[in-house]
């Protein structure tokens, strides 16, 4: 009787061991498989926070020009994010109206108008401008994600005929609708006869070509980026034809709201033209800037300050004496100070815009009182 209760209990303790043999590595597999979840669970979630645009839209102008400088973004975010990129193309009202000066019709906002709808209605996700025909104010609900690097900031003389504005015989016809060129045309070689010129890149060079002009004074940058560098007689100095605020420099607008575009297009960001430009615009802002104003700003030396200081000059023309036919001498000023920052590049174009009022120049708002 004693043996055969000291063998169930044996039984019963082997019974044990081979429920517990089994189920250990039941529960151990579980448990390395509850692990291997968790770690599936916290690598996943900055998988989603990683996640970037696949595919964008670009809208963009048709001219040729605009068409390189949308092509130009694709290539970069293909090639560096890997990104999917399509192009949308937009004719502008600025496109259309030719025959009018942009003073008289609108502006430089007609050159965006169209692209921001495109991208307000999500048919497009970018647009791509020039940043001198970018209005200085964006509409609410827009921003600019990037300044990319600056080509050549100059203005360019371009004939078939003479080799440098000095060679212009009196009276020589010269071609642009841009009131910053005309008065500065002018304090060179008050005699000269400017005409307007609109049209795109390749409609103004035909017109030269046509015969329509002695000469005409356009964006070398623009040249430079169609591979025609060879059309440039000459450029010139910005002591004698100070560019406009942001010239050659191409900028990227999206939807305030896209907070994956703004991150991933930094990318393509180059600071110190950033803020070069920022601080021209900010010239152009507080003199209530537009087509209808002649107004240049630009930074000479380092894009940006470092210990050297970024050099801003601007040149302002009074408009009212445009019309007259008379032109008054330009007012002109310019300030040194180390730019690092958005902050202290407003506040260096500030400072220069409140030097330019204190010689005269009147804010744009207050021309026609």
């Amino acid at each position: 009787m004693v043996f055969f209760r000291a063998w169930k209990a044996v039984l019963s303790l082997f019974e044990l061991g081979l429920r517990a043999s089994i189920a250990f590595p039941y529960m151990m597999t579980n448990r390395y498989e509850a692990t291997d979840m968790q770690a599936m669970d916290d690598t996943a979630a900055p998988s989603a926070a990683k996640k970037t645009v696949k595919k964008v839209v670009i809208a963009t102008r048709e001219s040729r020009l605009a068409l390189w400088q949308a092509e130009h973004v694709k290539a970069l975010l293909e090639t560096q994010l890997g990104w999917q990129v399509e192009l949308l193309g937009i004719t502008t009202m600025g496109d259309q109206i030719l025959d009018r000066s942009l003073s008289k019709v609108g502006g430089k906002g007609l050159f965006v108008k169209e692209l921001e709808v495109a991208l307000q209605e999500g048919r497009a996700d970018i647009a791509v401008h020039s940043l001198k025909d970018v209005p200085m104010d964006l509409p609410e609900g827009f921003a600019l994600a990037c300044v990319m690097t600056r080509e050549d900031p100059h203005d360019a003389f371009v004939s078939n005929t003479y080799a440098a504005l000095s060679d212009l015989p009196l009276g020589a016809v010269v071609g642009t609708s841009s009131l910053r060129r005309l008065v500065l045309l002018k304090s060179l070689r008050p005699d000269l006869k400017i005409e307007p010129l609109r049209g795109n890149l390749d409609t103004r060079l035909r017109k030269l070509d046509e015969g329509h002009y002695d000469a005409i004074v356009l964006a070398a940058a623009g040249l430079k980026r169609l591979e025609m560098p060879e059309r440039i007689r000459a450029s010139f100095a910005t002591t004698d034809m100070l560019p406009a605020a942001g010239q050659g420099a191409l900028g990227i607008e999206v939807c305030a709201d896209r907070a994956d575009l703004l991150e991933g297009l930094k990318t393509l960001a180059d600071m110190p033209t950033w803020l070069a430009v920022t601080a021209e615009r900010t010239v152009s802002r507080a003199m209530g800037g537009s087509c209808s104003m002649p107004l240049a700003a630009f930074t000479r030396g380092p894009a940006s300050g470092g210990d050297q200081g970024m050099l801003l000059q601007a040149a302002w023309g009074d408009p009212a004496s445009i019309e007259l036919g008379v032109i008054t001498p330009l007012v002109h000023a310019q300030k040194t100070a180390v730019v690092n920052t958005f902050d202290e590049a407003e506040a260096l174009g500030e400072a220069v815009a409140a030097q330019l009022r204190a010689g005269g120049a009147v804010w744009a708002a207050n021309l026609a009182t």
